[in-house]
This record gives structure tokens, sequence and C-alpha cells, in this order.
């Protein structure tokens, strides 16, 4: 188990530290660590903690503690596996339970990129859950400048590649939009402030991170948006190149139907046909089959058919 004393920064420190240190600690275990030892944290919970990999990002209220989860879903764009940590909190300090190392590179980021001119446990929450979205942005911009891609090349009448392409687009949408609706609803929760563990000066912490999630959340609503027109482009463009093919295949009867016409009239052989016995006969419906190929693509080109 390790932990920390959220001072300037994260200080690591002996866990006789987090009871004489003077401020409020950052511990991380195991499950295995947290089921050995919760008890000595003197919590106050009186609702059991989902164990594992959380399903979901939420929050509870127990009688003298917060406890809650954080989970961000498999995203198949950018091939990331799900990750996630649980948690419980107090007016002490907060336990961050993970099997993974997810939450430990969280801090490693934190201790290497953050100080606090007024240290806090609010403040150390709203850079912990934001470094877990910071890079949704930039994968958000990458994914947009990879539909336009897209859109380039469905343009060009291109459209087998991406079908498959575009669904699995529009369920890491799906997936993030759950995500930030979850962690909206985490961060007013912890803004409610139901134990009065936080500071009231600081709950604007909270709001901001809302505030970002939001925005966020609108850009994957704009995504969710253009794939769904990517996709209705790209059927039309299927349409268009079944019309065409159809209207081919249309130019190409309507050539051969009187040609059919002829061939089926002079194979009947009837006795007292007189062509059948005209010297010039044959070539003449040679001479007025290639007129009429010739003036039907004529008329076809004219129509713009062709």
């Amino acid at each position: 188990m390790n932990f920390y004393l959220i001072k300037e920064t994260l200080c690591p420190c002996g866990r006789e530290d987090i009871l004489t240190g003077g401020c409020q600690f950052a511990a991380v275990a195991t499950w295995k660590e947290w089921e050995a030892d919760q008890e000595s944290f003197d919590m106050g919970i009186d609702m059991d903690m989902e164990s594992g990999l959380p399903r979901e990002t939420k929050a509870m209220v127990n009688f003298d503690s917060l406890t809650g989860s954080v989970r961000r879903p498999a995203l198949l764009f950018s091939h990331s596996k799900a990750r996630g940590f649980s948690f419980a909190l107090d007016e002490k300090g907060i336990v961050l339970v993970d099997d993974t190392g997810y939450v430990m590179n969280l801090l490693d980021r934190i201790k290497a990129s953050k100080r606090w001119r007024i240290p806090s446990m609010e403040r150390f929450l709203y850079d912990l859950l934001e470094c877990a979205i910071s890079k949704d942005l930039a994968m958000l911009e990458e994914m947009e400048q990879h539909l336009n891609a897209m859109e380039e090349v469905i343009l060009t009448g291109e459209t087998t590649s991406f079908p498959a392409e575009l669904n699995d687009i529009r369920g890491d949408l799906l997936d993030l939009r759950i995500h930030y609706e979850q962690l909206i609803d985490l961060s007013q929760e912890l803004e409610e402030n139901e134990n009065g563990f936080f500071r009231e000066d600081t709950l604007r912490y909270f709001h901001m991170f809302t505030e970002r999630v939001l925005r966020l959340q609108t850009v994957v609503s704009g995504q969710r948006e253009y794939v769904m027109q990517l996709r209705d482009l790209m059927q039309s463009s299927i349409d268009i190149r079944q019309n065409r093919i159809m209207a081919l295949l249309t130019v190409v009867t309507s050539i051969f139907l009187p040609l059919t016409l002829i061939a089926g009239w002079y194979g009947m052989n009837f006795r007292y046909m007189p062509e059948l016995t005209w010297e010039w006969g044959y070539p003449v419906v040679i001479l007025v089959s290639i007129l009429i190929v010739a003036v039907s693509l004529l008329y076809f080109r004219k129509k713009k058919w062709l």
C-alpha cells in the first residue's frame, strides 16, 4: 500500500505519517490490501464497494464517508482497454483501490506536473479526475480528422471499407457519452457535499470539472451526428452507384430490344417471306441493325444517360 500527504504536491510517506502529518492523505491499495485493512481507516462505510474493475462511474453517500468508482470504457479507435478504480473518502483522506496500476499512473502524472498553492482534498480530486480525461480532447480531435478523411474518400465513391469502421466509431462515441454523463453525476454528487467533507470555498473545483466534461460531451454529440451524416452519405453513394448500373443495364436493354425483335421476326422462316430470298436481305438487315445501335447511342448520349 502506498501513502501520500496532500501538501504543495503529493508527498510519499509511511502509514504512521497519515495520522500525524497534520494534513489530508491519499492512499493507494490493491483490493486484497483494502479488504484486509479497511477497518483501520475508520471511514464508516456501510455499503460494500464493488471489487475488481468497476462497471460504472458513480458516487454513493455513506453514513460517515463517500464511496464510489471511476470507469473509463474500452475504445476501439484508440485501441485502449477498459480501466478504472474505486475510492472511499472522508474528511481525513481518500483511499484509491486498483489492481491494474491505472491509479498509480495518474498519481505519477500529478506528482510530476502539479503544485498547489492551497492544498486540499478538493483540488487533489479535481486534478485526479482531470488527469483521467486530459487526453480525451486530443483523441476526439484525431477522431474528427479521421472522419474528415473518410468523408473525402466516400465522396470519391469508395464505400466498401468503411461500414464496419463507422459502426466501431459510433459505438466508441456512445460509450464516451455515457461515460461523460456518469462523470457529471459523480462531480455533482461531490459538489453537493452532503457529509460536509469539503470546504465551501473549494467546491468550485467540482463545478469546473463538470463544465469541462460538459464541453467534451458536446464534442461527442457533434461527432455522433457527423457519423450519422457519413453513414447517410455512404448510403447515398451506394444508391447512386446502383442507379448508374441500372441506367447502364436499361440502355443496353433498350439498344438490343429492336435487334431482338428483328432477329425474332426473321427467325420465323415462313415460306412466303420475300426477304428470305432477296439477294440484299442479309446486308440490309446488318445496316439497319447498325443504324439502330448508332441512333440509340446518340439519343442516350444527348439525354446524358451515358
